[in-house]
């Protein structure tokens, strides 16, 4: 299905926008596969005979949502700590952005830009109606991103992460 005319703007009043980890490293089993929501973000869909796809996201506003597996359950201090870790130390604070190049009705093909560094990708994409979605693997040194390490290197944030988002049009 494709696109639906119009200008259609989605962020999180009316949409999701997720990134989920793993852990990898001789202490993994310490650690949290995480997901992380999105609080600040935006993107404009332009339907119709050329349909375009620009999103922008703060890495600032990343949160937790979820913890899974570790040796104890996540604690409000390790949410802040990661937090804190995502817009220091891993992404800093350069505007997470896609501008597709072209757009069919099951791919976004566009360049992302992360922490400073772009790369071409395409994001497979599901509309159904007035709905959207989709999901897509990265990995954290196409863009630059040195793996998170905790325990002296001996826990570290998976290099492949997953983007996931949904809305409304």
């Amino acid at each position: 299905m494709s696109i639906p005319e119009g200008t259609h703007n989605i962020g999180p009043s009316n949409g999701t926008l997720k990134v989920k980890t793993g852990r990898e490293g001789a202490a993994a089993k310490a650690g949290h596969d995480l997901v992380l929501g999105v609080n600040s973000w935006d993107a404009t869909i332009e339907g119709g005979d050329s349909p375009t796809i620009k999103l922008t996201a703060d890495p600032g506003s990343m949160e937790v949502i979820e913890g899974s597996g570790g040796a104890k359950p996540l604690s409000d201090k390790d949410k802040a700590d990661i937090k804190k870790s995502i817009s220091g130390k891993v992404l800093g604070s350069s505007q997470i952005s896609f501008q597709s190049s072209e757009v069919t009705d099951s791919t976004a093909k566009g360049e992302l830009s992360i922490a400073g560094s772009s790369s071409s990708v395409s994001v497979p994409l599901n509309v159904n109606g007035d709905k959207i979605s989709g999901s897509i693997q990265l990995s954290q040194n196409d863009f630059g991103i040195k793996q998170f390490k905790a325990l002296m290197g001996a826990l570290k944030v998976s290099d492949q992460v997953t983007v996931e988002f949904e809305g409304s049009l």
